[in-house]
């Protein structure tokens, strides 16, 4: 290793409330590629501009399934199950991806767009039956994707609290031990299977039994391949939504301006949900780390083969050399992709499904909650995850 680690709780302050840490705008200008230690793992280099994150997630040079031969640079104990698919590099990744795009095209996903609306307006109802103040986050955010996700894979519904707390330990940082991230885990992974052995005796037209016959008719996945693809779904199917849904109403509170010119051109929600994308961090920390498979020049400094590299979305998502006016929310921002759902082969397998069902819930909730307002003092935020956010948000409305 060529440049001493600096660790990451002496280079950053603990995650603020959707707050990018002043470090990063440091980092672009002077050290784009910065040696760091996270709190495990061994030391790697930090990516913080757009170009060079970009790099590292969609260039082969750069590997993802080497981190398995590695003590992998990582913000928790504890690594990922060997073999998911986010551990995995082309043609591996590529052919377990290939057998789920397609639930996820945007045509197939639009055809979803009047039952998720339908959904959405289920739970404002119950809202507006119950009265304020509301939970938004247990009323709304959570049920409106965890609904989703379980009718498309076929997952009973009823069983979402309890696969919440095993979904919480996947991305769990402190909040859970390693002890109980196992066990959680190996529930998940159990009810999982019982789902999996359902849909054999009894097979259904669903996502879920489309890849159990890809298992058992054609062959074309082991069976922890399909055990690990269906948790995976069913975790990144609901939780990243759930997360943003709060999020994104939180920043337009919080910036009446742009929400007013929302109100008053529902028309932009899709362009806002983009910007939002962009200007929300929603990951705590760095993302999973890439290996070096040869010697890469890259941020003006050169990457040995063998050295793992860690990307920061949220501060390639504001790069000023990318971005004008980086740290101002635009709802009107035509410039650059963000990368708020990724970049290359690991890109977002579900970000159709998560843009569609972020556009419905603010469309829902600006058009039918009027006057929609936020308790700052009773919001209880995230810790010890993953993903930042309100855990609890109280609302109220005319």
């Amino acid at each position: 290793m060529t440049t001493t680690a600096v660790p990451w709780s002496e280079l950053f302050g603990p995650p603020g409330r959707l707050e990018i840490d002043p470090a990063y705008e440091k980092l672009r200008a002077e050290r784009p590629l910065c040696r760091v230690s996270l709190p495990y793992g061994e030391p790697a280099w930090l990516a913080t501009r757009y170009e060079d994150v970009k790099t590292v997630l969609s260039d082969p040079r750069f590997s993802r399934a080497a981190a398995a031969a590695r003590d992998q640079p990582r913000a928790r104990p504890y690594t990922g199950a060997p073999g998911n698919i986010m551990s995995l590099d082309p043609p591996e990744h590529s052919r377990l991806r290939r057998l789920v795009a397609k639930a996820f095209t945007p045509r197939r996903v639009e055809r979803l767009r009047p039952r998720v609306q339908e959904i959405a307006d289920g739970l404002v109802d119950r809202m507006l039956d119950a009265g304020p103040p509301a939970d938004l986050v247990e009323s709304f955010a959570l049920p409106l994707p965890i609904t989703v996700i379980c009718e498309l894979l076929g997952v009973p519904v009823e069983d979402r609290h309890a696969f919440r707390t095993w979904s919480d330990a996947v991305l769990s940082t402190t909040r859970y031990t390693p002890e109980q991230v196992t066990e959680y885990t190996g529930r998940l992974r159990d009810y999982m299977a019982g789902l999996i052995a359902e849909h054999r005796r009894d097979p259904r037209d669903d996502l879920l039994g489309a890849l159990v016959a890809a298992r058992d008719e054609q062959d074309r996945l082991s069976e922890d391949e399909l055990l690990s693809l269906a948790q995976a779904i069913l975790v990144a199917g609901h939780e990243t939504t759930a997360s943003q849904i709060p999020n994104f109403v939180y920043v337009l509170l919080t910036h009446p301006d742009q929400l007013a010119a929302l109100r008053e051109d529902p028309g932009r929600i899709p362009d806002a949900v983009e910007e939002l994308m962009r200007y929300v961090p929603l990951g705590v920390g760095a993302g999973s780390a890439r290996y070096a498979l040869e010697d890469v020049e890259l941020g003006g400094v050169t990457v040995r083969a063998g050295e793992p590299v860690v990307v920061a979305l949220a501060s390639a998502n504001r790069d000023a050399a990318v971005y004008t006016r980086p740290e101002e929310l635009d709802l009107g921002r035509r410039e650059a992709s963000h990368l708020g759902f990724g970049h290359g082969p690991h890109y977002c397998l579900g970000a159709q499904l998560a843009r569609m069902e972020l556009q419905v819930a603010l469309g829902t909730l600006l058009r039918r909650l009027p006057g929609l307002r936020h308790h700052e003092e009773d919001i209880v935020w995230k810790t010890g995850m993953a993903t930042q956010g309100p855990e609890r948000m109280p609302v109220s409305w005319s």
